[in-house]
C-alpha cells in the first residue's frame, strides 16, 4: 500500500513537472498535459484493479495475517452484527446520504468563506476531508485501541489510496467521456505537500511497527500542513473544478 501511494504521488508530480518544463516551449502545454493525464489515469485505474485482485484473490493470505493470529491463539471471534447482504444495503444507503450531505456542504462553502474569513483552499483540503472521513477516523482509532494495527493502518492508508488511485483518475476519465478537459496537473504547492506526506508516512510504517512517538510525528506533520494551507491565499492558485470533485469524493 505504501508503494502504491508512492506511485500515486509520482503520477501527480510528473504532469506538474511537464507543465513547468513546457512553459517556454512552442508546444501546447495544456494539450500535452491533458494527453499525459488521460494516459496516466488509465494506468492508475489498471493498477488499482490489480491491487484489488492481489488483495482479495491471489495474495489474500498476506492481508489475513491478523485474522490467522487470532484463530491460532484460541481467542473467540467477534460475532457478526449484520449479514453481508444487510451490510451491503446499509452501505449503499449511507453512501447516498453522505453524497447528499456533501452536495449541500460544498454548496455552502462560499457563505462560510464570507462569514468566517477562511480560504476555500483550507476548507476544501483540510476541513471537508476531516468531516467527510469522520467515520473512518473513528474506526481507525477504535481498532488501534484494540491493538489491531494492521487494520488501523489499512483503514488510514486505504482511504487515501482509494482517492489517489481510483477516484482521481476516474474523474479524469469521466471528464474525458463528458467532454471536459480535466487533468492531473495540480498546483506545485499542493503536489509537493502530497509527495512529502507520502514520504513521511512511508518512513514511519516501513518497519511494520508503531508507537506513540510515530503517531505524534504524523499528527505534527498534519498540523504543519493544515497551518500552511490556512495561510495559503486563494489567489495564489486556482483549485479548479477537478479538485472540488476530488474533495467531494473524499
Amino acid at each position: 500500500m505504501s508503494s502504491l501511494m508512492a506511485v500515486a504521488a509520482t503520477s501527480l508530480i510528473i504532469p506538474a513537472t511537464l507543465y513547468a518544463s513546457l512553459a517556454n516551449s512552442s508546444e501546447s502545454s495544456d494539450k500535452s498535459v491533458l494527453i499525459l493525464s488521460r494516459g496516466t489515469a488509465i494506468v492508475m485505474l489498471i493498477l488499482y484493479c490489480l491491487y484489488l485482485v492481489f488483495q482479495l484473490k491471489t495474495h489474500s493470505q498476506l492481508f489475513d495475517a491478523e485474522a490467522g493470529d487470532e484463530g491460532g491463539d484460541g481467542k473467540e471471534k467477534e460475532p457478526e452484527i449484520l449479514s453481508p447482504v444487510a451490510a451491503g444495503i446499509c452501505l449503499v444507503l449511507v453512501t447516498l446520504l453522505v453524497a447528499v450531505c456533501a452536495e449541500y456542504l460544498v454548496g455552502s462553502i462560499d457563505a462560510i468563506v464570507q462569514s468566517a474569513g477562511i480560504s476555500k483552499t483550507f476548507i476544501g483540503l483540510v476541513l471537508l476531508p476531516i468531516v467527510g472521513n469522520a467515520a473512518e477516523h473513528v474506526t481507525a482509532c477504535v481498532v488501534a485501541w484494540k491493538d489491531k494495527m494492521d487494520l488501523a493502518i489499512g483503514v488510514a492508508i486505504g482511504s487515501s489510496m482509494q482517492i489517489a488511485l481510483f477516484v482521481t483518475p476516474f474523474l479524469v476519465i469521466l471528464g474525458w467521456i463528458m467532454g471536459e478537459e480535466m487533468t492531473l496537473r495540480f498546483q506545485s504547492f499542493e503536489t509537493v505537500v502530497f509527495f512529502l506526506s507520502v514520504l513521511v508516512v512511508n518512513y514511519l510504517i516501513q518497519d511494520g511497527k508503531s508507537n506513540y512517538l510515530e503517531g505524534c510525528m504524523c499528527l505534527g506533520t498534519y498540523v504543519i500542513i493544515a497551518l500552511a494551507f490556512y495561510i495559503y491565499p486563494d489567489d495564489a492558485g486556482d483549485i479548479g473544478s477537478f479538485v472540488k470533485g476530488m474533495v467531494v469524493g473524499q
